[in-house]
């Protein structure tokens, strides 16, 4: 039975306490140098990718626009430096994909500044003027998730927007990036609530800010406007946090009906960095050429949050950082629920959120052994499902059931359950497969 609401601290029940690895929240965003190459994927975020507007020999002006928006679930690209186009055709993604990238040869000398820019007075313009320029931005939600934010600012028209939820929790090991960017950069953060709540039309805006980070609540309290209708709320440090159903209803007490979004209890959630890019990019009417995020792990010397340009390939960004020989996995975004890069060739891209090297010693192969049904993960699912149950049925391939009758969909895969389990059992591996062989067979 779940406690009512005003009885809870502000956070949601079950949930793990991992290590953390803090420690980069404490050191300033640096600036990293350009890579003489960069590759920039035309597919950068949920939607359909950009339409290449460039030619192979053509020359760029940093912040200008190399590929267009293919529609309204799409953003264009812009160029993160001043050179010359190398080439354009299909190159390795994170993922293990092949992407259409263009390939810019970065000029040395030039001093790369954004050089295409067209200031806009954001106070003059209607919400249809603002989600147009949004999207002109390219900016797509920069916690991971990617979705273009013109799109996720716009709810449905039935949809009655009460409350913008901003996610600064960064509940994730190692991550700092979001951290440092409330820290330094909190006008631009205010800046863009400010036009989110224009746009969306909701009167009030929740800031949710876990409680490990004291200096970052306090910079946004003394930055709030006076009228109230922002607020920073500290929520308790617990994994995961930031999720959007468990911030939801850490900060509001309200759940999400099963296969519902947000939009439907009237809310709607960005991330801190989304909307701290929005209030420096759309009023300076400039694309998104760059971003901060964190590099870290035990295999890194030189760990902290840096702003890299977007297409910068991982093996310049770890040569930087100074990691160490020792570095056997690369992990793109949290230890949790990121994902590990077979090749260093991959580019940054606008959803990079961190990048983690984790030396030989860290990373040891584990023996799975069967489920001793102890109900850890239980314990701990956030969504209150059963993954043991869910596992076991993984195991005899039975997708199917576990879709409509032990609610597989309602699973974001935080990983909590992979994490306590004393098996080893890759829990969150097994339900990403069972999706994925359910979506296949949606299709078919």
């Amino acid at each position: 039975m779940r406690l009512p609401f005003f009885h809870r601290a502000a956070t949601f029940e079950h949930g793990i306490h991992p290590v953390y690895h803090k420690e980069t929240g404490a050191l300033p965003i640096r600036r990293f140098p350009f890579a003489p190459k960069l590759i920039v994927p035309l597919s950068q975020h949920i939607g359909k990718p950009a339409l290449c507007c460039v030619s192979v020999g053509q020359e760029v002006l940093r912040g200008e626009v190399i590929a267009t928006a293919d529609g309204t679930m799409s953003l264009p690209v812009h160029a993160p430096a001043t050179g010359v186009v190398e080439a354009i055709g299909l190159m390795p993604a994170a993922n293990g994909k092949m992407v259409e990238s263009v390939t810019i040869r970065v000029y040395e000398a030039d001093g790369q500044e954004v050089r295409v820019s067209a200031p806009r007075d954001i106070e003059a313009m209607d919400k249809e003027e603002l989600l147009a320029a949004i999207q002109q931005t390219g900016i797509s939600g920069l916690g991971g998730a990617t979705f273009p934010a013109h799109v996720k600012l716009n709810p449905p028209a039935d949809a009655v927007i009460d409350t913008l939820v901003v996610n600064g929790a960064e509940c994730e090991p190692f991550l700092t990036c979001d951290h440092r960017v409330m820290v330094e950069r909190t006008q631009d953060l205010i800046r863009g609530i400010r036009i989110a709540m224009k746009v969306s039309g909701a009167p009030r805006t929740v800031i949710g800010v876990e409680d490990n980070k004291p200096d970052a609540i306090a910079a946004i309290r003394a930055a709030l406007p006076a009228d109230g209708s922002i607020t920073v709320q500290a929520l308790e440090t617990k994994y995961p946090q930031g999720a959007e159903d468990t911030i939801i209803y850490a900060l509001l007490g309200r759940e999400i009906p099963a296969g519902q979004r947000p939009a439907s209890i009237g809310v709607l959630v960005n991330n801190v960095m989304t909307l701290a890019y929005l209030g420096r990019l759309l009023p300076a009417g400039e694309g998104m050429v760059e971003r901060v995020l964190t590099v870290a792990g035990p295999a890194v010397k030189k760990p902290g949050n840096y702003i890299v340009p977007i297409g910068t390939p991982l093996r310049f960004v770890l040569e930087q950082a100074g990691a160490r020989s020792s570095a056997k996995e690369i992990i793109l975004g949290g230890p949790m629920m990121g994902m590990t890069v077979s090749s260093l060739d991959v580019p940054v891209t606008k959803g990079t959120s961190g990048v983690l090297a984790f030396a030989e010693s860290t990373v040891e192969a584990q023996r799975t052994y069967a489920c001793i049904k102890c109900g850890e993960c239980v314990n701990v699912c956030p969504k209150f499902l059963n993954p043991s149950q869910l596992g076991l049925l993984a195991a005899k391939r039975e997708y199917e059931l576990m879709a409509e009758q032990f609610n597989l969909d309602r699973c974001f895969e935080c990983g909590c359950c992979s994490y306590v389990c004393p098996s080893h059992i890759p829990l969150v591996q097994q339900f990403r497969i069972a999706k994925a062989v359910n979506r296949e067979k949606a299709a078919a």
